[in-house]
């Protein structure tokens, strides 16, 4: 790359600019998120709420963007988040210094009005950094036009938004563009505060030092020190997303952006911009289980909303406000390389049963905490209702398909009934297990697999993943037969050729090798090797530089031990921490797994297989 070409990618983001998704930071408020790229450029942020158009879009090939970042010099990027937070420290280093740039949404956030804080340090050295502003609402539809105050306050408008700049009283416009160059100096900062809003800003005068504190403040009060937790930096790292991404109406956003590939032309990308109801029941049974009340009653208050307005039409997914999530439509852009530029999304118009169950598996949680008002236990009556109407219907499932009689879905309700009814007066205790007893005779009945353990439907023998939650939440006890003939079949039966899991990212302990491992992908192998060849069943684990072969498939939960190679570690898969660690609970409700390396010389039982019969399963560790 020249020089010329560095200097256009730095400071002027283009559809070839795009970085790979993990090199972005999230910024959030509650009320919306900004994404940070790690050449200084806010590629994404729709306003002003979550499911609102974008006025920065590159990120899938649209157009506006705000970028801070040296300019005219070769560098090299890094960054970090504060402890606890959501602010970001984007870090250059030149050749001539390093300089850092702090960033946050300022809090508390205001339902109409993003407050962008950026702040430029110069840690050593000398370098120049420059300030580049276009805003194109409604992903680029639409310019705006800039004028300036006598004071040097910068205001545009366009679109049906306001933007309002303080920071960059020597700039000018270049090609619709606000530009300002920095010199920065060591001990000095240089604010800029950039305001946006639908229709016409407030007249305020807002001080940057001033929206810093109150920023620092809201997230010191918020996160909590989780001193119970086995990671506590992870774990508040964890909660301050989740509170980022939650609205002061107490809905949760599945994520910040839309119509990004689960994986490449997969023709699987959505618009998740959106609170799902089994999401919020998720985050808040988490939140429970950490002994932290301040998620789990947002859940509470936005579900309890829903189904008191929507009864047992309740639907999947609603926007922040609790409006209708919109039809799937095309925004005629280049979309994510390897995704999709739709907006929306189908799962407005599916009938998902076993919302209601969680729902009541969440109010159980909240009547355990003494968290239950008088229109909360509305809300749990009318899920009951809509249980003993409708749990007989074919449902979209927890998988969001087609309709069929999902068992799953049926057993979800089976367990949240019994939950609440740990809570309720006698004479409706009574009812609703009794409810749940009839709904899980008939579901046996049907959806039990010759062999003897659930199968997905009374249509579909297959095993399904889901179906271990009917022990797990408490449908039926954990010894149970069926379930334990689904734990024992499912990893023979797992279906495609990789399945991600969520890891905590988290710092290696000294000897422990290996770094930061966020993630895992678990590739199942074709076949097992023959009992005889596995002592005890479980298998060996070979490690590789980045990637532990597993011959056979993989036993998610189970340790295995293996000597390693001179020089290699020995990995492990474990479960992680206790039941009150926020992690643990896991934000889809399903056990949050670490993956670390032991020592060679750790004093492990060992474990060997020979024979040709072994397939291999790869577990890739990808940074």
């Amino acid at each position: 790359m020249t020089k010329a070409q560095h200097e256009q990618t730095a400071e002027t983001p283009s559809l070839s600019s795009v970085q790979t998704l993990r090199n972005y930071a999230l910024l959030a408020d509650g009320e919306r998120g900004a994404l940070v790229g790690p050449n200084g450029d806010i590629a994404w942020l729709c306003v002003p709420r979550w499911d609102d158009a974008a006025i920065f879009s590159s990120l899938i090939g649209g157009s506006g963007f705000y970028t801070v970042a040296p300019t005219g010099v070769r560098f090299v990027h890094g960054g970090q988040y504060e402890d606890g937070t959501l602010i970001w420290r984007s870090r250059w280093v030149t050749e001539q210094g390093v300089v850092e740039c702090r960033q946050a949404l300022a809090l508390p956030a205001d339902q109409d009005r993003a407050i962008l804080l950026r702040r430029i340090y110069l840690l050593s050295g000398s370098v120049p950094v420059r300030v580049l502003l276009q805003g194109r609402p409604d992903f680029g539809a639409h310019t705006m036009l800039w004028s300036r105050t006598d004071d040097g306050m910068w205001t545009a408008t366009g679109g049906g938004l306001s933007l309002r700049v303080r920071g960059l009283e020597s700039a000018t416009v270049e090609d619709g563009s606000l530009l300002q160059d920095f010199d920065p100096v060591p001990g000095a900062y240089y604010d800029v505060v950039v305001e946006i809003a639908k229709g016409k800003l407030p007249q305020v005068d807002l001080d940057a030092s001033a929206l810093w504190r109150a920023t620092e403040h809201e997230w010191a009060d918020c996160v909590p020190a989780m001193h119970g937790s086995i990671a506590p930096d992870d774990a508040r790292q964890s909660w301050a997303i989740l509170q980022g991404m939650t609205s002061s109406t107490g809905a949760m956003v599945a994520a910040a952006t839309m119509s990004l590939p689960e994986r490449a032309e997969a023709k699987r990308n959505y618009d998740y911009r959106y609170a799902w109801i089994r999401d919020q029941c998720f985050v808040g049974q988490a939140a429970s289980a950490a002994g932290m009340v301040g998620l789990l009653d947002d859940a509470i208050r936005f579900t309890s909303e829903r189904i008191l307005t929507d009864g047992d039409r309740l639907k999947p997914a609603y926007t922040v406000l609790g409006g209708r999530v919109p039809d799937e439509s095309s925004l005629d852009l280049p979309g994510y390389p390897g995704g999709s530029d739709l907006l929306g999304n189908w799962v407005n118009e599916q009938f998902q049963l076993d919302n209601f169950g969680e729902c009541l598996l969440l109010m159980a949680e909240g009547a355990r905490h003494d968290r239950l008002d008088v229109e909360h236990w509305r809300a749990v009556e009318q899920s009951v209702r809509a249980i003993e109407k409708r749990w007989q219907e074919p449902d979209a499932g927890i998988w969001e398909l087609h309709n069929e009689k999902w068992t799953h879905s049926r057993l979800i309700c089976v367990a949240g009934l019994r939950a609440i009814a740990r809570h309720a007066p006698g004479p409706d205790a009574a009812r609703w297990e009794g409810l749940a007893d009839t709904i899980l005779a008939a579901t046996a009945t049907t959806s039990v697999h010759p062999s003897g353990r659930w199968q997905r439907s009374p249509e579909d023998e297959r095993v399904d993943a889901a179906l271990l939650l009917a022990a797990i939440r408490g449908a039926v006890p954990p010894e149970d037969p069926r379930t334990v003939g689904d734990r024992r079949r499912h990893p023979r039966r797992t279906p495609g050729p990789g399945l991600r899991l969520p890891v905590p990212a988290r710092q290696a302990s000294p000897g422990r090798g290996g770094g930061r491992v966020p993630a895992v992908r678990f590739q199942h192998g074709a076949g097992r090797a023959p009992a005889e060849q596995r002592p005890g069943g479980l298998p060996p684990v070979r490690a590789e530089p980045g990637r532990v072969r597993l011959p056979g498939p993989v036993h998610r939960g189970v340790r295995r031990r293996t000597t390693a190679t001179a020089g290699e570690p020995a990995a492990s898969v474990r479960p992680r921490g206790h039941g009150r660690d926020l992690l643990s609970a896991g934000l889809h409700g399903r056990g949050v797994r670490d993956v670390t390396t032991q020592s060679p010389t750790a004093s492990r039982p060992r474990r060997t297989i020979s024979g040709s019969g072994a397939k291999t399963t790869d577990v890739s560790l990808s940074s």
